[in-house]
């Protein structure tokens, strides 16, 4: 294979090139490039795929020599008179033909700052994307791009890509043992170009390839390689909108599958572009103040739906690039709308292109699969106690809101982090170090990422948590997990499983609607109809309502009305905003024909009204998360399936809430006023002909006050309750 045994022996150890060739070479910048020797300058160069070099000096281009072929697989060297290191180019003749002048990646010295380092060693990083990743950038007049990554385990790594011929020898790293990182600048890669990394594990075997954990761009799928992209500037404040994200402001979310939303004439998913042309303003039009997307950062499988991300940096290439993102965000702030996104730190899968035993060992996963490995899901659990997993997911989470300016993040499976024992049966989990079942890794995760989120003016947080955990929405200051709102399942399950119930049962189960008012305040709570509850067989909600076609649409009327009047900020999935009759399918575009039928246009018209509604009447929102906002006026009307309650602002503006959930009109019905009260007025009305109802009910005449003896409430007004329908009433 030797094309001149004299000229290798005195120009490169026998040893270093075999290891050089085998990829194996433990160090490959301390031969490879210029180096000082006994003799003089040595230049090395490992170039597969190369027939002839020679070296040019930079300034002016001058050929100083020509290389030697050390190996015809692409190894040579020269020895050179000049005596001081000095900056140079390559002339380099290929195999194919072609010929290119090239700066060497082995020329540049170490490049990341030990100060960043030591902060990635020990977690204090605040911006490990910035170090870590692929970086477009221009060093000594050369345009590259610095790539480094955390391996600590790994024997070697090198940066594959389109740009090498996906050849592991051509660019091995720089080990910087201070934190387990390695790095290469790797001269006239460019933005878009396709890389992965190639590990050799302390075994010797070699690894799949790798993409990038910090990758902010990614291929399209089933592809996996990440593509080079520059760090997204930080954006502006958020202060601005601090105040429509504040727990007093009216914040009703409309929750969205942007490939199942719409699609294009094709059949394909929309991009960024074209969907910041028709979500935004479709939100708006229905009064939505938010729009909340599952997840969009980069994963395999659609199926999925998100919930399984690999590239917690990228946003999906299947609606493109980042920049296109960054558009999109910024037409939702044009149009007034805040922009949520659902962030998975709970798991990852197991792909092998993924983060799963990244070099060789558990680096980013517990290794114990009693702490590891999610049953329920198939994949992987990070390991929130170690110093770098923990500092990788803060960043991420802060990425989306300081780069992309993202109003906030809801996160997903909260309870599965929590607790050591979620889904696990006695001897499937191991106890905490004090014998107990929290994670307290995850707990103390937690308050960190939310303590730097709730710094950053107008941000916030959602916790989808799902049990009793004290504390979510409190301060850290106090022990809280330091959500600024948490969903309440709860009040969805027990709500849900009240209306599914045929009306003349439903007097037996009438606990299970004001139920959720006995801790409605322990938090500050976002009442969720979301994309859970018309899946796996769950059917739509619309398909949850018993009785005829009639009955199904005014219970499910009346049921928004409920929820928009409960204390608690809104959130609803997209198409049960017109009463999909279907349960969702995330592998086709939402049943938009329905919108032109009389029926579903009036569940359309409701929820734009009730939005308004909701908005314009400070009473139904300022004191959403405070007891002071509520009082029951009607709780035990069994026999009647009546519900009636007070919403107030600290203004003194008062809004009466009545819900009734039998299909039978109540004509002259005592309906409890405040201490004052001059009557009340028909603010909206479920059962109105312009949703779709029967009609019944008070218009626009004043209902007055009347005396009357009852042992709660001396003065009421007589008002007609219309069927299935939930009626909003403004006292005068």
């Amino acid at each position: 294979m030797r094309a001149s045994a004299d000229a290798s022996e005195k120009l490169l150890a026998s040893d270093d090139a075999r290891a050089l060739l085998a990829g194996t070479h433990r160090d490959p910048f301390a031969v490879l490039g210029l180096h000082q020797s006994k003799a003089g300058l040595v230049l090395r160069v490992l170039l597969p795929g190369a027939v002839r070099m020679s070296v040019l000096r930079a300034d002016d281009q001058a050929v100083l020599a020509e290389l030697h072929c050390i190996d015809i697989a692409g190894l040579f060297a020269a020895r050179l008179p000049q005596t001081q290191v000095f900056d140079y180019r390559l002339r380099v003749e290929f195999s194919d033909g072609h010929s290119a002048t090239l700066a060497d990646a082995y020329s540049f010295a170490a490049l990341l700052d030990p100060a960043d380092l030591h902060a990635l060693r020990d977690a204090r990083h605040t911006e490990p994307e910035s170090v870590l990743g692929a970086h477009p950038s221009r060093i000594n007049a050369v345009d590259g791009v610095r790539f480094a990554v955390w391996a600590p385990n790994a024997l070697r790594v090198s940066v594959v890509g389109s740009f090498n011929a996906w050849d592991g020898r051509r660019h091995p790293m720089r080990l910087r043992h201070d934190a387990g990182v390695w790095e290469i600048f790797i001269p006239h890669v460019g933005l878009d170009d396709l890389y992965k990394f190639e590990l050799v594990d302390q075994h010797g075997a070699l690894l799949p390839l790798k993409a990038d954990p910090y990758a902010r761009r990614a291929e399209l799928r089933p592809n996996t390689a990440s593509m080079v992209s520059a760090l997204p500037a930080k954006r502006h404040s958020l202060s601005a909108r601090a105040a429509m994200n504040h727990r007093e402001a009216p914040i009703s979310i409309y929750e969205v599958h942007l490939g199942s939303w719409r699609r294009g004439a094709d059949g394909q998913f929309l991009d960024w572009d074209a969907l910041a042309q028709l979500l935004p303003q479709y939100a708006v039009d229905l009064g939505f103040t938010h729009i909340e997307l599952m997840p969009i950062s980069e994963f395999p499988f659609d199926g999925s739906w998100g919930y399984q991300t690999l590239g917690l940096f990228a946003p999906s290439a299947r609606f493109g690039a980042p920049a296109a993102f960054a558009r999109f965000v910024e037409a939702c702030h044009e149009a007034g709308l805040g922009l949520l996104l659902d962030w998975v730190p709970a798991h990852f899968p197991a792909d092998a292109h993924g983060l799963a035993q990244f070099d060789g060992t558990h680096l980013y996963e517990y290794a114990d699969p009693r702490e590891g490995f999610h049953k329920d899901w198939n994949t992987l659990i990070y390991n929130y106690g170690r110093n770098e997993v923990r500092q990788f997911l803060a960043a991420s989470a802060a990425y989306w809101v300081e780069r992309f300016g993202v109003d906030g993040l809801r996160v997903d499976a909260v309870a599965s982090m929590l607790y050591r024992d979620y889904s696990r049966g006695p001897g499937e989990w191991l106890p905490n170090q004090h014998g107990g079942r929290e994670n307290l890794e995850a707990i103390s995760l937690f308050q960190s990422i939310n303590r730097r989120l709730g710094a950053i003016p107008g941000a916030m947080t959602i916790a989808e948590e799902s049990t009793a955990f004290p504390g979510v929405t409190s301060p850290t200051e106090v022990g809280g997990l330091g959500f600024h709102f948490k969903w309440n399942m709860g009040w969805m399950n027990d709500t849900l499983r009240y209306m599914a119930e045929d009306p003349i049962h439903r007097r037996w189960h009438h606990d299970k609607m004001c139920f959720g008012l006995v801790y409605a305040f322990s938090e500050n709570y976002v009442l969720p109809i979301s994309h859970d509850e018309v899946v796996h067989g769950k059917g739509s909600m619309l398909g949850k309502m018993p009785g005829d076609s009639w009955q199904r649409f005014a219970n499910l009327r009346a049921y928004y009305g409920f929820m928009w009047g409960h204390p608690g900020k809104k959130l609803l999935f997209m198409g049960q905003e017109f009463a999909q009759s279907s349960e969702w399918n995330h592998a086709a575009e939402l049943p938009w024909q329905l919108t032109q039928e009389q029926n579903h246009q009036g569940v359309l018209r409701l929820i734009r009204d009730l939005n308004k509604l909701y908005r314009t009447h400070s009473a139904l929102h300022q004191l959403d998360c405070m007891q002071e906002g509520f009082q029951w006026f009607i709780l035990q009307d069994a026999d009647n399936s009546i519900f009636a309650w007070l919403r107030c602002d600290r203004a003194g503006h008062r809004v009466i809430v009545l819900c009734h959930f039998t299909p039978v009109p109540r004509e002259e019905y005592w309906l409890p006023l405040p201490e004052g009260a001059l009557g009340v007025r028909e603010l909206l009305n479920t059962d109105s002909s312009h949703y779709g109802g029967s009609n019944v009910g008070n218009g626009s005449a004043i209902c007055p006050a009347q005396a009357r003896a009852h042992p709660e409430n001396q003065h009421a007004a007589k008002v007609r309750v219309p069927p299935l329908a939930s009626v909003f009433f403004e006292v005068l």
